[in-house]
């Protein structure tokens, strides 16, 4: 495969950066013997929603950096909370001490989440907040006398993070498979994926289905479940999968009925990803636990919660000696910069109508999309408030996916970059996930390369 730029004088700044790094860095999510015909994009700096390489090329972020960019790269608001808070203290132990950034992100996460969740946990990341919603459900059994619940179920499909507890409720085989012998086993429950549904099936018919399917896993392994953990409304790593809100309300109804926790993975869907602030909203429930991060810092600095309610606190809450607390801890747990970009990022919800601006672009986005829904090789187009993904197949009538191995994805990716888009399939699903900060413009010029883009991936 030719480079997308063969310009190599032009390349100067770029060239040498990308040498510096291939011959150092190990890149995340990277077959690196790629980056012999794959460029390697070295970025210097970011506006709104553009990063700009080292030749001064711009690429619209059309994924957010990995969903993790709200307010858009080098947002002024953030980064004069950051220096802020720089100047006054960077970090602090976090047990026995505490700092008012930490005490006002709980305060005010507490404030904007469902209601019931009262006691917040810092971590580091999405991974990390899923180890402490997994360990702390389970302790939480443990602490009540029902140390037989040991196991998790979780959906098909799911995707909840690499480190190795995430990865055992994870059932993305590409992630997955290597390490199986080192994983818990998770009890697997039928998605409620509305693109598999039957002929006729509405989305609510087919979350409906799996609820039923959902009650009999129960019904047969309840006394052995510490929790269920779903992703509200989208499964994204797993091919951007969504449904209807209706399981989620059922499945708050099936975990009280049978006793287990229900675990909410927001980490990629809250903060307003959804058109709510956060999924759950769209159900009218409030899980057990509900882990977050991504744009929790707007996409600025690492770092994740775990929210929980007071009955789960008080399960732990005891004498020292009792042997019953929560003995988890980061270094960098309650990091002081994170959380105040995090405060700040909250502030901006409060300040400005943005889900009332996402609700415009997402209709743009969805009118701009709508005519792919008619291509040969587009079995589907769905979306989820600023959530958008387009499936390629092979073979429309059958919906035959492409080979893997044919990789059409990385065509759409390789002509994003030759056409200033960072667009980055998931396998054979183009997806589009834009920092809030986005124009109508800017969705119709990322739409526009999408679409050139599909046409060369299918040719």
């Amino acid at each position: 495969m030719d480079l997308p730029f063969p310009d190599a004088p032009a390349l100067a700044g770029n060239a040498a950066l990308a040498a510096r790094d291939l011959k150092h860095v190990w890149h995340p999510c990277t077959q690196m013997h790629d980056h012999e015909t794959v460029p390697m994009v070295p970025v210097v700096r970011g506006e709104g929603a553009w990063l700009v390489d080292a030749d001064g090329r711009r690429y619209l972020d059309g994924i957010s950096s990995w969903w993790t960019n709200l307010f858009g790269h080098a947002n002024p608001r953030l980064a004069a909370a950051l220096a802020d808070q720089a100047r006054r203290l960077e970090h602090v132990i976090f047990a026995g001490f505490t700092h008012a950034p930490a005490i006002e992100l709980a305060e005010e996460l507490v404030r904007v989440t469902p209601p019931g969740l009262d006691r917040v946990f810092f971590a580091d990341n999405g991974s990390a907040a899923v180890e402490v919603a997994l360990k702390m459900s389970f302790h939480y059994w443990l602490n009540q006398g029902h140390g037989g619940k040991t196991r998790f179920i979780a959906l098909t499909g799911s995707y909840h993070g690499e480190t190795l507890g995430a990865l055992s409720v994870s059932d993305v085989a590409l992630y997955r498979k290597t390490y199986a012998p080192l994983l818990l086993t998770p009890i697997l429950a039928p998605s409620p994926d509305a693109y598999e549904a039957d002929p006729g099936e509405t989305p609510a018919q087919v979350a409906a289905r799996r609820l039923g399917e959902l009650r009999a896993l129960l019904e047969r392994h309840a006394q052995e479940t510490c929790a269920v953990i779903v992703e509200p409304l989208v499964q994204c790593a797993g091919g951007m999968r969504m449904y209807h809100p209706d399981y989620l309300a059922g499945l708050r109804r099936l975990c009280d009925e049978f006793g287990v926790h229900f675990i909410a993975d927001e980490i990629a869907v809250g903060f307003g990803r959804t058109g709510t602030l956060f999924a759950c909203e769209q159900a009218g429930v409030a899980p057990d636990f509900m882990c977050l991060s991504k744009g929790l810092t707007g996409g600025t600095l690492p770092l994740s919660v775990v929210l929980t309610t007071e009955a789960v606190y008080a399960a732990f809450y005891a004498e020292y000696n009792a042997g019953k607390a929560f003995l988890h801890s980061h270094s960098y747990t309650g990091n002081p910069l994170a959380c105040r970009v995090a405060l700040e990022t909250l502030a901006i919800f409060r300040d400005e109508p943005v889900l009332e601006r996402n609700r415009i672009l997402a209709a743009h986005l969805a009118q701009r999309l709508a005519p792919l829904r008619n291509h040969p090789h587009v079995a589907d187009v769905r979306q989820t408030g600023m959530i958008a993904a387009v499936e390629l197949v092979a073979d429309k009538r059958n919906r035959t996916p492409w080979p893997a191995a044919e990789r059409r994805g990385m065509r759409v990716y390789l002509h994003g970059l030759q056409h200033g888009a960072l667009l980055r399939p998931l396998g054979n699903v183009v997806y589009f996930m834009p920092p809030y900060v986005v124009t109508t413009g800017e969705i119709d010029q990322l739409v526009d390369v999408a679409v050139a883009g599909i046409e060369r991936a299918v040719a």
